[in-house]
C-alpha cells in the first residue's frame, strides 16, 4: 500500500480528548493540575500525548483565559547587555530573580533606551506580557514609567524616581551616604576635590558640568549624591564650587577618561570622589597609567561596594544591592505586600579600603 504523502497533523487538546474518550479538562489537568487526576490517568494522557507529538496546552491561550502571564517585567533604561555586565545591575537582577524563582514566576527583561520617545516607550511596555512591573533606576521624566502606570499593574520602583505615584519604592538614602563619604575625605585634609559622576539627564553629555546642567538634574540618585558632597563641604567651611565631570556611559573606560578630564581641569586635585565603583575603578586605571600613586599622591573613592571594588580595597560606600533585588521581588509579587504602597530605605555603610589617605604635603 502506498504511504500517504500528507503531513501528519499534530494532535490538539480536543483531538487527544476525543481519542482517549475523556474530557478536555482531564487532558488539561494532566499538565496544569496533576493533583486532580489519578497517577494512572495522568500517565495514560501523557503517554498518548507523547506518541502523537502533542506539546501540551498553549501557554498563550492559557494566559488569555486566566489573564495572568506568570511573569514580572523589569524595565531597564539601558541596553539589554547592561544587565549582565554592570556589577551592581547583576547583583540586583540576581536578587530579583531569586524572589521570582521562589514564587514560581518568570522574569521578562524590558530594555528601554534612555533617549526613547514616549511613543516608543508606550509600545514596548504595552507589548510586555507580564503581571507586574519593576522599574529599575530611571530618571524623573522617563516615559517608560508613565507607560507602566497606564497598565495599572502592581509596580515597584528601585532607587529612582522618588515621586512616582501609585508605586512602592525600595532604595537607600543616597544623600546621607555620600555625605558620610565626603566627610571622610575632608577629615583626611582634602579640600581640593573633584567629582566623577554618572549621567545626570537623559540626554547625552560627556564633559564638565556647568551650573545650568547641575540645576536641572533629572536622575534622583546622582542629584542626591552630589548634594551630599556639597552638604559636607559647606559644613566643613570648604568652597563647594568644585569640578564635576559627567559620563553618559557607565563603564570603566568612561571613568578613566573622566578622571583624566577632571585632572586636566583641576590639576591641583588631591581626591577624586566618584559616584559609582565602576567609575572609580576607571579612575584608578588612569592613575596607574600616569604613574600617580594611590593614596600617596591621589585619593580615590567610589560608591556601591561591588565585588571588584572590595577585592582591590577601594574606599567606597557599601549598599545592599542583592537585598534590594530580593525585597523588590517580594513586594511586587505580594509575598509581603498588603496592597498599600511601601517605601523601604535599606542601610549603607562605609568600606574603609586603602585608596583614601591623608592629603599630600609639599
Amino acid at each position: 500500500m502506498a504511504r500517504s504523502t500528507e503531513p501528519r497533523r499534530m494532535a490538539t487538546l480536543a483531538s487527544l480528548a476525543a481519542e482517549l474518550n475523556v474530557s478536555r479538562t482531564t487532558v488539561s489537568n494532566a499538565y496544569n493540575r496533576p493533583d486532580q487526576l489519578s497517577p494512572e490517568m495522568r500517565e495514560r494522557v501523557l503517554d498518548a500525548a507523547r506518541a502523537r507529538g502533542y506539546p501540551g496546552p498553549d501557554p498563550v491561550a492559557r494566559s488569555l483565559r486566566t489573564r495572568r502571564a506568570g511573569a514580572v517585567g523589569l524595565v531597564l533604561t539601558e541596553a539589554l547587555s547592561y544587565s549582565f555586565s554592570d556589577p551592581a545591575a547583576v547583583q540586583f537582577l540576581t536578587g530579583l530573580a531569586e524572589s521570582c524563582e521562589r514564587a514560581g514566576r518568570g522574569l521578562l527583561l524590558i530594555p528601554a533606551g534612555p533617549a526613547s520617545t514616549p511613543e516608543d516607550a508606550a509600545a514596548v511596555v504595552q507589548q510586555a506580557g507580564v503581571d507586574a512591573f519593576v522599574v529599575y533606576s530611571v530618571s524623573d521624566d522617563d516615559p517608560h514609567l508613565t507607560a507602566v502606570r497606564d497598565r495599572h499593574l502592581p509596580t515597584v520602583v528601585c532607587d529612582q524616581p522618588r515621586d512616582a505615584e501609585d508605586t512602592s519604592l525600595v532604595g537607600i538614602d543616597d544623600r546621607v551616604a555620600m555625605r558620610r563619604m565626603a566627610e571622610e575625605v575632608l577629615a583626611r585634609g582634602h579640600t581640593r576635590i573633584s567629582v566623577v559622576c554618572m549621567r545626570l539627564r537623559r540626554d547625552r553629555h560627556d564633559g564638565l558640568v556647568d551650573p545650568e546642567r547641575r540645576s536641572g538634574i533629572t536622575f534622583h540618585v546622582q542629584r542626591e549624591r552630589l548634594a551630599g558632597i556639597r552638604d559636607a563641604m559647606i559644613a566643613a567651611g570648604v568652597d563647594p564650587d568644585i569640578v564635576i565631570v559627567e559620563r553618559f556611559d557607565h563603564t570603566r573606560e568612561a571613568g578613566r577618561s573622566a578622571a583624566a578630564e577632571a585632572l586636566r581641569a583641576a590639576p591641583d586635585t588631591t581626591a577624586l570622589v566618584c559616584t559609582s565603583d565602576v567609575l572609580a575603578l576607571g579612575a584608578l586605571d588612569h592613575c596607574a597609567a600616569q604613574g600617580v600613586s594611590v593614596p600617596q599622591q591621589m585619593s580615590v573613592t567610589g560608591f556601591d561596594g561591588v565585588d571588584e571594588a572590595r577585592r582591590i580595597g577601594l574606599t567606597s560606600v557599601q549598599q545592599p544591592v542583592l537585598e534590594k533585588g530580593r525585597l523588590v521581588g517580594e513586594i511586587v509579587l505580594g509575598v509581603s505586600h498588603s496592597g498599600v504602597d511601601r517605601t523601604e530605605h535599606l542601610p549603607t555603610h562605609l568600606l574603609a579600603g586603602v585608596t583614601l589617605g591623608p592629603v599630600r604635603t609639599g
